[in-house]
């Protein structure tokens, strides 16, 4: 028997682990820190990958794969690089029963094995840009870990690309953060912030980093992707030289950028409710479950031959999944399926087959609200326009229910009383002294600086002083 999940309003974090493991997206390894995908779940990341990685091809990119094993002296070149991840790194010192002559570190990220071989790759300005992106795990010794959202190990892309001019890397930059934004908004239905980091959140060893940020289920951000302009911080360090037009020797200019399995965590924060997950249709592994229904062999070979018609119709333009298991009611198999947050339920039974009609059962629209009957004889036109529509209806929801919760505080007590209520779009000074005030003060943290500022700023609601942009305080995951 399935356990209850712990109601959102009452726990919210407990209600997002009953969910990952009710709904068997993961599960718990014997490694303190690490978790199991499972099926169910890796599916759902195979389709966040795929819509990443076709943009990430449309924009030139290419696909390559680097080692799991950085010797530390790489890790060491980039001074602010190093201070940043040394708490984090796992580090192998014995191999084969042997003490290793250099120790070796488990991937924290790949910036300097990349580095280290563009260096041996590009020679002229004939070899650039290079556009490359891998997916892979890597490993971070976190002390504090929750299912997808921070793990020890963990699945992500990351770009790394090298130019001729800091103008072009700059462009790379943004565009890659652009492509997260598109896809967070039309594929995971996800309305985000596009913003820059301030310089105490900034990637170590960047000149400059950006994110896009969401506002999760119970109102706390999530950086949900990241993308980093190092300007020639790594390529000094790595020795990336090309030579130019005119023969003379230059350092390239690089990026980075990544996506990783936090995004998963996102979808079940940003749509789930008390009944489990509300996956969109472009991500959701399952996007149609048909569920027949029948008491006897008569009703049963008449229910199918309709539940065969449907799948004809729809083809394999939907990820379509028949539930007709004989041990489960189909009470047991709808709530499943609303646990498992399949887009959409279709329903067939005997007086649907007369009718030549269907039920449609929409999960982002539980109860009576999201039923309603459909011909069997427009099936295909109306599941596909029901499932674009349950797409635009989450980001709309999501999108409204972030508006609702973003405030506009002019001086320090609203400031702190929004940050207890959602995000607070402030004006700041830019002063680390602030920023570090209000973490101490309230835990919320600079989220981003939106790109979207206003013409004057004020004062900022933590010294009074000329503000100098807008930005994203809230608490965070």
């Amino acid at each position: 028997m399935r356990e209850k999940i712990t109601p959102r309003s009452q726990d919210y974090s407990e209600w997002y682990t009953d969910v990952i493991r009710q709904a068997q997206l993961a599960d718990y390894a014997p490694v303190r820190g690490c978790m199991v995908i499972r099926p169910y779940g890796f599916s759902l990341w195979e389709n966040v990958k795929e819509g990443l990685d076709r943009r990430f091809k449309e924009t030139g990119h290419e696909n390559a794969c680097f080692p799991l094993f950085i010797p530390m002296s790489f890790i060491e070149k980039e001074s602010e690089h190093v201070e940043g991840f040394k708490p984090e790194l796992a580090v192998v010192t014995h191999g084969g029963g042997k003490k290793l002559e250099e120790p070796l570190a488990v991937r924290p990220t790949s910036e300097t094995i990349i580095g280290h071989m563009y260096s041996q790759w590009i020679q002229s300005y004939r070899d650039l840009p290079v556009l490359i992106n891998q997916w892979a795990n890597v490993v971070r010794w976190e002390l504090r870990t929750r299912l997808f959202l921070r793990t020890m190990e963990f699945f992500w892309q990351e770009g790394h690309t090298a130019h001729a001019t800091s103008e072009e890397a700059h462009e790379e930059t943004l565009r890659m953060l652009d492509v997260y934004t598109d896809f967070a908004a039309n594929d995971a239905a996800i309305p985000v912030i596009p913003g820059r980091k301030s310089e105490s959140e900034k990637f170590p060893g960047a000149e400059a980093s950006y994110s896009i940020e969401a506002m999760m289920g119970d109102k706390r951000a999530l950086q949900s992707g990241t993308s980093h302009y190092f300007g020639q911080n790594f390529a000094k360090a790595f020795d990336i030289q090309y030579q130019d037009e005119n023969g003379v020797q230059q350092f390239c200019w690089t990026t980075s950028w990544g996506v990783s399995t936090r995004m998963v965590g996102a979808i079940i924060m940003a749509h789930g409710d008390d009944q489990g997950l509300i996956l969109p249709p472009r991500l959701a592994p399952i996007q149609v479950v048909v569920v027949p229904i029948w008491k006897t062999d008569i009703e049963k070979c008449e229910v199918m031959g309709t539940v065969d018609r449907v799948k004809t119709a729809l083809g394999d333009g939907v990820r379509l999944k028949v539930d007709d298991r004989d041990e489960y009611s189909p009470g047991w198999k709808f709530n499943e399926w609303e646990l498992k947050g399949v887009p959409l339920r279709i329903e067939i039974g005997p007086r649907d087959v007369q009718n030549a009609q269907v039920v449609l059962a929409r999960r982002d629209q539980p109860g009576r609200e999201g039923k309603s009957f459909a011909p069997l004889a427009d099936i295909s036109d109306t599941v596909t326009n029901l499932l674009n529509q349950i797409q635009r209806d989450l980001l709309v929801r999501n999108t409204e229910f972030r508006n609702e919760h973003t405030y506009e505080p002019r001086d320090y007590d609203s400031l702190r009383d929004a940050v207890d209520q959602g995000f607070a779009r402030a004006p700041w000074c830019g002063g680390g002294a602030c920023e570090e005030k209000v973490k101490a003060d309230t835990k919320a943290t600079t989220r981003c600086i939106p790109f979207d500022q206003p013409g004057n700023c004020g004062k900022c609601v933590v010294c009074g002083n000329p503000a100098e942009e807008v930005v994203i305080f809230a608490r965070a995951y």
